[in-house]
């Protein structure tokens, strides 16, 4: 996987496949935690405490990321 920041948040090219994924910058702020060590968890609290969304609804939507990135063979269930 290739991964270059843009204004926008992060594109991942998929080197084995040449497909590219595009992350806002939640997404991609949720993908460098997570390399950098973060469990989906912490980066949830993180996120929970810096907006309005609920901690449940962070909660979900960091790890459906996970999962969907994990599903494209991006991730290796980093952070589980």
């Amino acid at each position: 996987m290739t991964a270059c920041d843009t204004e926008d948040g992060t594109v991942l090219l998929d080197e084995r496949t040449g497909r590219y994924w595009q992350l806002n910058t939640t997404g991609a702020h949720i993908l460098r935690r997570l390399l950098d060590g973060a469990t989906p968890a912490q980066i949830s609290e993180e996120l929970a405490a810096t907006t309005d969304a609920s901690r449940q609804r962070v909660a979900t939507d960091v790890t459906t990321l996970l999962n969907r990135l994990t599903a494209a063979r991006l991730t290796e269930g980093a952070g589980r």
